[in-house]
């Protein structure tokens, strides 16, 4: 998902913009984790960018996309990009060793 949502519209309120914008962002990320997994994987990582353009965007974590959304909010800005890759992934192994 590459996009740009823009929050304003002469009917619908700013803060409904945001929440739906918030939604579909959640609504992606859930359609994609059902996604069925490669033989090799484990889960679906996600590659996440962040920022007013797609060119200012920054790396995010998938956990602070609603935190960075609510900051636009409270900045009032009218649009953000967000840009989500989805790509299947293993789970590290620990090594603990034993010094019994």
């Amino acid at each position: 998902m590459k996009k740009t949502f823009t929050l304003n519209h002469e009917k619908i309120k700013y803060p409904r913009m945001v929440d739906a914008a918030k939604h579909e962002v959640k609504k992606y990320l859930k359609r994609e984790r059902n996604k069925t997994l490669p033989e090799d994987a484990d889960y679906w990582a996600f590659d996440c960018k962040f920022g007013n353009t797609a060119e200012e965007a920054q790396v995010v974590h998938v956990a602070e996309l609603n935190n960075q959304i609510g900051e636009i909010e409270k900045q009032g800005l009218t649009s953000f990009y967000v840009e989500i890759l989805a790509r299947p992934a293993q789970r590290q192994q620990l090594d603990l060793d034993d010094d019994e």
